[in-house]
């Protein structure tokens, strides 16, 4: 939300503000609210990839957590400088992200193994050239929703072959998660005009950073839960200092 303070970056160019004060704390920071926010989806991101790692998962899920913390510090950027190229920075991850997720979710399915990694891998380039040159707006979003939509059958599947309790509890954070950063994402972007005019302004849109980067995590540790049953792997979810939960394998000696 633009108030005239002079700052490092210069002029806003992004095509997007949220509804917080620019530059009240810093004149690095633009949205000081909306960039410390992300900082907790690294962590995240980082504990699922050290556990990905020691555990000896597959690389996919590596790759996943890598690209959970790529798109956070892109993030960042975007909300610290609010400069076009930083925006584009920021939602060109979140589309490669979300074919990841469709990748993991329906390559255990799919025959020809080379043919789908190649094509997402070619579309997601593909979209990174077109949205650098053509900066979509609307389109980046209805584009961003149906990929969206493409995990929605598939996740369903895995939750109801899942007879776990754990882990379809993991299921039901995730969809928790999602339904309260949505609504903050929502009530933070609709009714900016009165919020802004309120005496303590509750930040939905870091509220929605926060509450995503724990939806990414509750939704790849479900994942990692799922494949490893797919692979025989004994899989169980265990929680770190008697909450924070992860998925503990136990692979046969033959692997």
């Amino acid at each position: 939300m633009a108030d005239g303070e002079s700052s490092f970056w210069g002029p806003v160019t992004s095509t997007h503000e949220w509804c917080e004060p620019n530059y009240v704390y810093s004149s690095y920071i633009a949205e000081f609210f909306n960039t410390v926010s992300i900082v907790p989806s690294i962590l995240l991101a980082l504990v699922g990839l050290l556990n990905s790692l020691r555990q000896r998962f597959e690389k996919r899920f590596s790759v996943l957590h890598i690209s959970n913390m790529i798109l956070a510090i892109g993030s960042i950027l975007y909300h610290a400088t609010l400069q076009q190229l930083q925006q584009q920075g920021d939602e060109t991850p979140m589309v490669w992200e979300m074919l990841l997720y469709i990748y993991i979710l329906y390559s255990p399915d799919w025959h020809y193994r080379s043919t789908m990694p190649t094509f997402l891998f070619l579309y997601g380039a593909a979209f990174a050239i077109a949205h650098s040159q053509l900066r979509f707006d609307i389109g980046f979003k209805v584009h961003y929703v149906l990929l969206c939509l493409l995990c929605i059958p598939r996740m369903y599947k895995y939750y109801i072959l899942t007879e776990e309790k754990s882990a379809k509890r993991l299921a039901k954070l995730y969809v928790v998660t999602l339904s309260v950063g949505s609504l903050c994402w929502l009530v933070d972007r609709q009714f900016c005009k009165d919020i802004s005019r309120w005496y303590f302004n509750p930040q939905g849109h870091a509220l929605w950073h926060i509450s995503m980067g724990f939806n990414s995590y509750f939704a790849n540790t479900f994942l990692m839960y799922c494949r490893a049953e797919q692979k025989g792997w004994d899989p169980k979810v265990e929680h770190f200092l008697g909450f924070f939960p992860y998925v503990k394998i136990q692979k046969p000696k033959a692997q």
